[in-house]
């Protein structure tokens, strides 16, 4: 337990807080005539003009809710114990003060562990002490703390499911990067094969022909270029926490494999287009892995599809992959799944982008570019 305690304790604030939204000053610009409202509809209201002033001073807490939630909650519920004892006693019966739970749930769904803890300890002392002055009942003083401890729990919900998400899109980049890692060795070591056998000729050949070690050399330079400028990108990649294997990668000649006439569900129709010669290994691995997984997207999401179009393009600078299935429309997903976001790192990755939505007529488009060399930003 004390294990526990601490490791809550030290837990950082969550990252990516928002700041003020347009939905903050419309709950602000509704709640504030709302509590004035029930000031005057009620003429049972206790306290009126406490309860009213509390009511409305305290909707500004709302704008800072998740930049600063402690000295929120603190000021919220601090004022309302001293409001309490200015009013003799009694609670303010304000309705409209209901809004005050979002500031626990903003508490725990953007504080630290520390401030979480003092401000629950705060809470529960406003609370307590609102009973021992104010007593309700059994059954209002269970439901209160019911309510507040439900608030809470939602907010710690939120926060660790949002935490679980982070790392699970954390792992899906690292596996991208990882295959991005194993596709760029393949290459560095293409060319150094490349070197080390025409290193070899020219050292057989160079009796009989003076001329075959300078053809050599030649040879050998470019790729030497070629495989240094592959070593960097790995180098960038593996820099940013990716492991690597040794399984060879894949070719934009591999694309019709994906065609399997023989397999159930919509047809696959692979289109080559530009001049495919020359491009970096490590793109041409990434367009094939690009097209196999909008390929598979495809096939398990796409309703009613018959076709999917995989269509690749080059030009001087890049090459450009385009996927589209003629399945029923859809809506574009508030956030993007798993397998996107491992496309879209990949892309990232050699210097490219990758977009993936609904298509301009029906079905599902995938677009990516990337650059000819493929070198990594």
């Amino acid at each position: 337990m004390h294990g526990l305690i601490r490791s809550v304790w030290h837990e950082p604030r969550s990252p990516n807080a928002p700041r003020r939204v347009w939905r903050d000053w419309v709950l602000v610009g509704v709640l504030l005539p709302v509590a004035l409202l029930e000031g005057v509809v009620r003429p049972d209201m206790p306290s009126r003009v406490i309860s009213v002033g509390l009511a409305v001073g305290l909707v500004p807490t709302l704008l800072w809710r998740r930049t600063q939630p402690l000295l929120m909650v603190v000021i919220a519920f601090g004022v309302s114990g001293v409001a309490q004892v200015l009013a003799g006693g009694d609670s303010p019966e304000s309705n409209t003060m209901i809004y005050l739970l979002l500031l626990p749930y903003a508490l725990f769904r953007w504080g630290s562990g520390r401030e979480a803890i003092i401000g629950l300890g705060i809470i529960l002392v406003k609370a307590t002490f609102s009973v021992v002055v104010d007593y309700p009942g059994p059954a209002d003083t269970a439901a209160a703390f019911a309510v507040v401890f439900s608030v809470v729990a939602v907010g710690a919900a939120f926060r660790y499911r949002t935490r679980a998400r982070t790392r699970e899109l954390d792992q899906i980049k690292l596996l991208e990067r990882e295959q991005l890692a194993r596709d760029l060795h393949d290459t560095v070591a293409h060319h150094v094969s490349a070197m080390a056998i025409r290193a070899q000729a020219g050292l057989a050949t160079a009796a009989s022909r003076p001329d075959a070690a300078t053809e050599a050399l030649q040879v050998i330079e470019a790729e030497a270029a070629q495989a240094l400028a592959e070593m960097r990108a790995m180098v960038h990649v593996l820099r940013r926490n990716a492991p690597a294997d040794l399984a060879p990668g894949r070719s934009i000649a591999d694309l019709s494999q994906l065609e399997s006439p023989g397999q159930s569900g919509p047809s696959i129709q692979v289109e080559i287009e530009g001049d495919t010669v020359g491009l970096s290994p490590s793109v041409e691995a990434a367009i094939y892995r690009l097209a196999q997984e909008s390929v598979t997207n495809a096939r398990r999401h796409a309703r009613h599809a018959t076709r999917v179009l995989v269509r690749v393009s080059a030009d001087d600078t890049s090459v450009r992959l385009y996927v589209n299935d003629d399945g029923d429309p859809v809506r574009p997903a508030g956030t993007p799944g798993y397998g996107i976001t491992g496309m879209i790192e990949r892309a990232d990755l050699l210097g490219g982008t990758c977009v993936a939505g609904p298509g301009p007529d029906r079905g599902w488009s995938v677009t990516a570019v990337l650059p000819r060399t493929g070198v990594a930003r």
